[in-house]
């Protein structure tokens, strides 16, 4: 059976089609709203229901499954039994190990593929080990939106891009630029302080000697934490 899905309605009681055509609600269903995994999989597995979503920007979000009254109250009854059972707890804290070994492991793998993109003359690789450290902790927590935890492109890749992510808030002035409202002018200047970082990255690469005012150096010295994602 085909999914449905449609855009909020004009009205909480009805929605609408791609097309921008409104329909009303069956009668005796209710809206569940999003937030619970379990009860929204076991609804949509148990019968007929629609779909909500909304796009916002390049996300899409959704707001809910429409679905008969009984069929909802039935999940969500079903749900609390199993959650008060001590095997339920045990499954709970198992996985939570789990996911905490995981990430664990995730971190420390996201650290060694920022240290070989920076690949720091031996004079600099103490600032390398930090420099990795500090956008590695910022990058990778569960949840957090930035390139790190995407998994549409290689480690590696989503290392380089984490880093001049990291440079690019943390030792220029992008935070406080004021760019103009012009289609592609946002990311015209970031390929260009794109550029800035690698060339800073090459200094620490060669070997040479750090300036008094490098900006990498500050930074980390200063142990900037601003929003890289």
């Amino acid at each position: 059976m085909p999914v449905e899905t449609y855009l909020p309605g004009p009205t909480p009681d009805t929605v609408r089609t791609p097309t921008g055509q409104t329909r009303s609600v069956p009668a005796g269903w209710i809206l569940l709203p999003p937030g619970d995994a379990a009860v929204t999989r076991r609804v949509k597995a148990a019968g007929p229901h629609w779909l909500v979503q909304e796009r916002v920007g390049r996300k899409l979000f959704s707001r809910g499954v429409w679905a008969p009254r009984e069929t909802i109250e039935q999940v969500q009854g079903e749900l609390v039994a199993e959650r008060g059972t001590a095997a339920y707890a045990r499954r709970r804290e198992s996985d939570t190990r789990r996911r905490e070994a995981k990430q664990t492991e995730y971190v420390e793998d996201f650290r060694r593929a920022v240290l070989e993109f920076l690949a720091f003359h031996e004079r600099h690789l103490p600032l390398a080990r930090k420099l990795a450290a500090a956008v590695a902790d910022h990058a990778t927590p569960v949840g957090s939106g930035t390139v790190a935890r995407t998994k549409r492109i290689p480690i590696e890749r989503r290392a380089e891009a984490a880093v001049i992510a990291w440079l690019r808030h943390q030792t220029t002035v992008y935070d406080s630029m004021k760019i103009a409202r012009v289609k592609g002018k946002r990311r015209e200047v970031r390929r260009m302080l794109a550029e800035r970082s690698r060339q800073l990255l090459q200094r620490y690469r060669r070997g040479d000697a750090t300036a008094w005012d490098c900006p990498l150096a500050a930074a980390l010295q200063a142990g900037g934490q601003a929003r890289t994602a």
